[in-house]
């Protein structure tokens, strides 16, 4: 599929959404329980995607509209979760990621983004020259990225439970599938 932004607004408006119907209303041995050492729990997850909702998607994509000739972005700290969400509930973090989303895309509907502004370019700490159609592409698959890990998190969590089925379960398989 191309790009296009009204079709990627169409997922990062649901992720919120999901995030509440799926661990809403969950024991907190669900949210709180990841793959092992060095990874991270749904609860971790959501504390990550409010971090990207204040300092990554809207301040690079204002980076790259504006009209100074500084097009670089702030690295952006993939662990300050771990810091910013302690002490708060789910539910806290789940209302502050909605309130994050739905400000963001209401300013980034009222931007009204050109076609030709698709390709202007910004300059990533890793990357280097990025475009903005890159950016808003990669805010939408990050969402989907997350929601796939939370349900791959879950999952792990019975991976002894179901028996003999595991060889017919991809997502508890993925690190023997993704070599093959």
């Amino acid at each position: 599929m191309k790009f296009d932004l009204n079709k990627s607004i169409e997922i990062l408006q649901q992720t919120p959404s999901v995030l509440e119907k799926f661990l809403g209303k969950l024991s907190d041995e669900w949210i709180y329980s990841n793959e092992g050492k060095e990874t991270w729990s749904p609860y971790d997850i959501v504390g990550h995607l409010i971090h990207g909702e204040k300092t990554d998607w809207m301040p690079r994509l204002q980076i790259i509209l504006r009209t100074s000739d500084n097009k670089n972005f702030e690295p952006f700290d993939r662990f300050a979760q771990f810091t910013e969400s302690k002490g708060k509930s789910l539910e806290l973090l789940l209302a502050e990621f909605r309130n994050l989303r739905e400000k963001n895309l209401q300013t980034l509907k009222e931007l009204n983004i050109r076609p030709d502004q698709l390709s202007m370019e910004g300059i990533h700490p890793v990357f280097g020259r990025v475009t903005l159609a890159q950016l808003l592409a990669t805010w939408t698959v990050h969402d989907c990225n997350h929601i796939a890990q939370i349900s791959r998190i879950m999952s792990f969590q019975y991976k002894e439970a179901v028996g003999p089925w595991i060889e017919f379960l991809a997502i508890l398989n993925w690190e023997r599938k993704k070599s093959m």
